[in-house]
This record gives C-alpha cells, sequence and structure tokens, in this order.
C-alpha cells in the first residue's frame, strides 16, 4: 500500500512536471511564413509562404498549436550573433566578401530584412517563458524583430563602416532574384503584441555585429583601432 501512494505522488509530480515543460514550449518560427507583400505583419495576419522553408515553418506551427494548447511560437527574422564559422548566418557569412576589398562583390539591394541578435532572441524567450509561468493565458503566436530595416547591401556596408573597412567594392543589386527559392520582398513583423506586455531587446546593429565578427578579423591591426 505504501508504494503504490508513492508511485501514485511520484506519478502526480511527474504529470504536473511534464504540464508546466508543455506551457513553456516555445516554437520558433520564420517571417518566412509571410509573402511580403503588405507588411507589417500582425500575428493573426493570414500566412502566405513562398517557398519549402516557409510552408515547413508553418506546418511546424500548426503542430505545435494542435498537440500544446497551452504552448507558444515566436517568429523571428534573419539572424546574427556569435559563431564557429562565418557560414552559420546569412548575416555573418558576408564578412569575407566585405573584407576582400580587391575583389567586388555583388550584394542584394532588393529584399528587406530586419538582422536580428540571437541574443536578444534569447531574452526575449526567457522573458516569455516568466511571463507565461505567472500568466497561463499568455500563449499562441508571437512576434520579434530587430527594427533596422536593411538589404544585403546595406548590412554589408554597415559592416564594413563597424570595422573602418572600405565599401566602394561592394555592389547593389537592386533586381528580383531570378535565381534559387522564392523569397518574401518584406516579412516586417509587427512586435507590438510582445512589447504591450513588457517584453523586448535590441542590440543596435552595428554593435553586435562588431561583437560577432571581430575573431574573423583578417587585418589584426584594425583590432586595435577599433576596440581601443
Amino acid at each position: 500500500m505504501q508504494l503504490a501512494v508513492v508511485s501514485e505522488e511520484q506519478d502526480q509530480n511527474l504529470n504536473r512536471l511534464i504540464c508546466w515543460i508543455l506551457m513553456q514550449f516555445i516554437y520558433i518560427s520564420s517571417d518566412y511564413v509571410f509573402d511580403g507583400t503588405n507588411p507589417p505583419y500582425r500575428e493573426e495576419d493570414i500566412p502566405a509562404p513562398l517557398n519549402l522553408y516557409g510552408k515547413t515553418k508553418l506546418d511546424g506551427e500548426k503542430a505545435v498549436l494542435e498537440n500544446n494548447l497551452g504552448a507558444a511560437v515566436l517568429r523571428i527574422p534573419i539572424l546574427y550573433g556569435e559563431v564557429e564559422k562565418l557560414e552559420e548566418s546569412a548575416v555573418t557569412v558576408m564578412f569575407d566578401k566585405v573584407q576582400f576589398s580587391n575583389k567586388s562583390a555583388n550584394m542584394d539591394h532588393w529584399q528587406q530584412r530586419f538582422p536580428t541578435h540571437v541574443k536578444d532572441v534569447a531574452t526575449v524567450c526567457r522573458q516569455l517563458a516568466e511571463k507565461r509561468m505567472l500568466d497561463p493565458s499568455i500563449k499562441g503566436t508571437f512576434h520579434w524583430s530587430g527594427n533596422e530595416q536593411m538589404t544585403k547591401y546595406e548590412m554589408a556596408c554597415a559592416i564594413a563602416d563597424a570595422f573602418n573597412l572600405p565599401s566602394s567594392h561592394l555592389r547593389p543589386i537592386t533586381d528580383s532574384p531570378v535565381l534559387g527559392a522564392q523569397r518574401p520582398r518584406n516579412a516586417q513583423l509587427d512586435c507590438s503584441k510582445l512589447e504591450t506586455l513588457g517584453i523586448g531587446q535590441r542590440t543596435p546593429f552595428r554593435i553586435g555585429i562588431k561583437e560577432s565578427l571581430w575573431p574573423f578579423l583578417i587585418d589584426k591591426r584594425w583590432r586595435q583601432t577599433v576596440f581601443h
């Protein structure tokens, strides 16, 4: 009988723990669930992904919310931050093209992006989880994004400026891309829902990108001028 009581208590505790974990579950999705024709997008706007990546993210959202009514979905845009390899981010990967100024580089100047630091996303996830612990009614879909609108060309120029590097070799391409997967031109996310809850953190791009990329600076002399 004693074993049965202990087992029942353990089952109850385990069930409470599982429920708590499921309540804190936050699925990371993407601004690519939208087609980019009518920004900024609020959480209740109807998604219309243009490519497979956006469709799979939207399918993930539906699966999470259908199977866990207490879960949350957080849509975010293009990310950057500290990396082991420049290829890990579509933002940091541009650094080599910026540094090799002896060779011209074509940069997209058509698609509008909102680069967001991964540390900010982590902070938002923590803040959201803390709010949800106090108020279980906080659930569903949310948006978070940096607030600096840039094309990849403008990001590359900002990177060059952050490290006092030349940018005249960077060439803006304003035509819509004809190769590769279709992409939304401007999938800006409206973040007012989280902001109303007092949730949010934004790192200025030039500060965040300098912190992220300085280990990959080829000309070591610049490390002294940039950081001292």
